[in-house]
């Protein structure tokens, strides 16, 4: 038919898209530690970046820093958020295993 296009077809099966293999982001060693509110309706959630991890990575130490601080939190884009403006307790804690830890913003 002159005009149409295919809208489904099932001669190609599942197609599946190989998943690519998650490289760590490059950093300068410092790892940030930040306040935000924007986009959360004024809540203040604690940024962690710079870590220079995998998201796979990540994930046992956001676990570690929740249960110390005893909140929720979350990974997303190579960084954790942890609930609450916890800037100050995280510090030490970094620092404890070992990163260098720098307070970023006001």
């Amino acid at each position: 038919m002159k005009g149409s296009r295919l809208v489904y077809s099932t001669d190609g099966g599942r197609v599946k898209d190989e998943p690519t293999p998650q490289t760590a982001p490059e950093t300068d060693g410092i790892v940030r530690v930040r306040r935000e509110t924007k986009g959360r309706k004024g809540k203040g959630v604690t940024i962690i970046g710079g870590l220079g991890m995998t998201d796979a990575e990540l994930k046992p130490l956001a676990k570690t820093l929740k249960q110390k601080l005893s909140t929720g939190g979350a990974i997303k884009s190579g960084e954790i958020e942890i609930q609450g403006d916890v800037r100050q307790q995280v510090k030490p804690l970094l620092e404890a295993m070992g990163h260098t830890v720098k307070l970023a913003g006001g």
